[in-house]
């Protein structure tokens, strides 16, 4: 049984052995009002047996997805799971408890795109408990026990059709996803088009580029590693990113709120927050961010760089010397390094 920090809820964190066929809803869930059948040309993707679904790949001794298999660079084994969950409550402190930015009153219908371990879709049923939220994802590790209002699918949010019709939802929430889609863009288009007018989408996302303010971190080298593996490892994930077919974005989080306007939000609120690599910093609320957020990443970066680094032509040896080299880094209290995490909130204009 995987440990959870949940703390509104009582679900058990077991992951499923099986799943419902693609679209369809786990048997205990009620249907979702709404929900349109799957396009003709998708019709024999539905009927694919569930054991071709959860018949997880296995590399560098790490599990990965099956469904659309290779769209998704990351681990989501146990070990992950475990630190998403952990990330979750890090990003908790980070936002002062708060789920969510977005000022929405009583939504009925809520999508969570890359729902990962499903604890932010777990945790915000408590906040509406009216509403009928839902979490996709790639893999179907979700936990079986949920609150009644949530339910969980295995979908691919890049394909063009969505399983629902236009004006939905009322709110939508996507979260890590840099370095998984060819554009995000694209994402926010069809979370447009399907969002009711009025309804708010919510994207939460680090900037992978590392910042110092007081000039402690060695600065990058164009021509070769810097004296700071952490920092060139996010350069490595870029550039994997770059050579990657499809190519998938990596730096995205700054550019958020623009591709919001582009695609017709308005409203368009950025809201940034400061999370040391390490409990470097002398404030208080900042060190114990930082302790969380250095246990996170020391959990993350063996995940975060085998398939990145591979595509890259490394070898896994080569690939855990330089772990070495993060892993110390990551540690290193001299650096005063800190990431941005940004939280974008957009509304759909309301209809005419």
């Amino acid at each position: 049984m995987r440990t959870t920090f949940a703390t509104t809820t009582t679900t058990k964190f077991t992951p499923l052995e099986t799943w419902p066929l693609k679209v369809l809803l786990l048997e205990s869930a009620s249907p979702m009002a709404g929900a349109r059948s799957a396009a003709s040309n998708r019709e024999d993707e539905t009927q694919s047996l569930t054991a071709s679904v959860t018949d997880y790949p296995m590399e560098h001794g790490r599990r990965y997805h099956k469904y659309h298999e290779g769209s998704y660079l990351y681990p989501n084994d146990e070990q992950e799971l475990d630190r998403m969950d952990m990330q979750h409550h890090m990003l908790r402190l980070v936002n002062h408890g708060r789920l969510y930015f977005a000022p929405v009153q009583r939504p009925k219908r809520i999508l969570d795109i890359g729902t990962g371990s499903g604890i932010w879709a777990i945790e915000i049923a408590s906040d509406f408990p009216e509403a009928e939220i839902t979490g996709t994802d790639l893999s179907p590790v979700q936990p079986l026990e949920v609150p009644e209002n949530v339910h969980f699918l295995v979908d691919d949010a890049t394909e063009e059709d969505w399983l629902w019709d236009p004006d939905h939802f009322d709110f939508i929430h996507t979260g890590h996803l840099i370095g998984s889609l060819p554009s995000y863009k694209d994402l926010l288009k069809k979370a447009h088009k399907h969002l009711k007018p009025g309804g708010y989408v919510e994207c939460h996302e680090f900037d992978s580029r590392l910042k110092c303010d007081d000039g402690t971190m060695p600065p990058e080298d164009p021509d070769k590693f810097s004296d700071y593996a952490l920092q060139d490892l996010m350069d490595l994930h870029y550039r994997s990113g770059q050579v990657s077919d499809p190519p998938r974005q990596f730096r995205v989080a700054h550019r958020l709120a623009r591709w919001m306007r582009e695609v017709g939000f308005e409203d368009v609120q950025e809201h940034r927050s400061m999370v040391p690599v390490n409990p470097w910093s002398s404030d208080p609320h900042l060190m114990k961010i930082g302790t969380w957020s250095e246990t996170n990443l020391l959990e993350a970066v063996a995940g975060w760089s085998y398939k990145p680094l591979t595509i890259l032509g490394w070898s896994k040896p080569e690939i855990e010397v330089f772990l070495v080299d993060v892993r110390k880094s990551i540690q290193n209290r001299n650096v005063h390094a800190y990431y941005e995490f940004y939280a974008v909130t957009g509304r759909k204009p309301l209809a005419g």
